[in-house]
């Protein structure tokens, strides 16, 4: 299967890049400039773009300075959260996870929290918002603890009109190639802290900032985690195609509800961005990677099964049928899907 790119989403890109070429910056320019606020526009939250997910997630455990302190990881994540908050020198915390949503459990973070805890990761599961983000939020917030978004996933997901990243301290949103939103590579951070966006334009650029044409410098401890122009282009052009690829989401959805009856269930005002959809105890012919099935970064087996009782069980009971854009067989019907999905 090619990658799916129209044609006049192509020409889109090849105009964009044209300006690029034109303006004699690869990097540095104003096509990142132009991807930020439009960006921002789209989910309303000021964001300022880096090299990767990864890095987004760095920059703010960097920023809040979790050396040396707990910070509260859910077990159900990919490494990328880990290891940010190790690298930042975090002791990672792990907490289990509701079997509802496979996002972070507010009973467990109870239970985990302690004076050591800087922070707490939340992690936007498969598409959607956590279903306790309120809650959590308020616990954090009483208790003077930094609540950081990983909305790697979360690209179109909304509760009640509000985008990961509207409830902590930041977020951070990745491209990778898999994503709903994939520019290959590439992240965005958002954040309403105004210091902490100054702070990351030094922090991204080796300690400088640019700002018309004057260069100042304030950090020693800066490092290239740039985005370049050809990617911002490119991000641009995604994010006009963004509403496409989630309307065919929602139709092929619509389908699969009528399939699995044994799947996340969404509360009302939830709309999810469908990285994945997740059902229970199916088993298909044809399926895409599970949302973490393993945690090889952290807890051992042992520890999962006894600590993480939820988290062992999303591994072992869930699954992910095709819900990648441009999937072949999207358009097959109802009956014609069950038959070539469920064994």
């Amino acid at each position: 299967m090619k990658i799916p790119f129209e044609q006049k989403y192509r020409k889109k890109y090849y105009q964009l890049l044209n300006e690029v070429f034109e303006s004699n910056y690869l990097s540095e320019g104003k096509m990142v400039d132009r991807f930020q606020v439009e960006f921002s526009n789209s989910i309303g939250i000021p964001s300022l773009a880096v090299s990767n997910g990864g890095t987004a997630l760095l920059s703010i455990f960097e920023y809040i300075n979790v050396r040396g302190k707990d910070v509260i990881i859910p077990a159900n994540t990919f490494w990328a959260t880990v290891v940010a908050a190790r690298r930042a020198g975090a002791n990672v915390i792990y907490a289990d996870c509701n079997r509802e949503d496979l996002c972070l459990s507010l009973e467990d973070l109870k239970r985990k929290i302690t004076r050591k805890t800087k922070a707490v990761a939340i992690v936007h599961i498969g598409g959607h918002i956590a279903f306790e983000i309120e809650e959590i939020n308020n616990f954090c917030r009483e208790r003077d603890v930094y609540l950081i978004e990983d909305c790697a996933h979360a690209h179109g997901g909304k509760w009640n009109g509000k985008f990961g990243g509207s409830w902590g301290f930041a977020g951070a949103y990745s491209f990778y190639a898999t994503k709903t939103m994939p520019l290959g590579e590439g992240g965005m951070v958002c954040s309403n802290n105004q210091k902490f966006l100054e702070w990351l334009k030094y922090y991204r650029n080796y300690g400088k900032h640019i700002k018309n044409t004057k260069v100042s410098y304030k950090l020693k401890d800066g490092f290239n985690f740039r985005m370049n122009e050809v990617t911002a282009a490119f991000g641009l052009v995604q994010l006009q195609r963004l509403p496409n690829i989630l309307k065919w989401k929602y139709r092929l959805t619509r389908k699969y509800d009528q399939i699995f009856q044994n799947r996340v269930k969404f509360p009302k005002g939830m709309l999810s961005g469908f990285y994945k959809y997740i059902v229970f105890d199916y088993d298909l012919k044809q399926e895409t990677g599970k949302v973490f099935a393993k945690t090889d970064f952290g807890p051992t087996i042992e520890k999962i099964a006894y600590d993480l009782p939820n988290s062992s069980w999303i591994a072992k009971h869930h699954k992910c049928p095709p819900i990648y854009y441009g999937w072949e067989d999207s358009g097959k019907s109802i009956s014609e899907l069950k038959r070539l999905l469920l064994k």
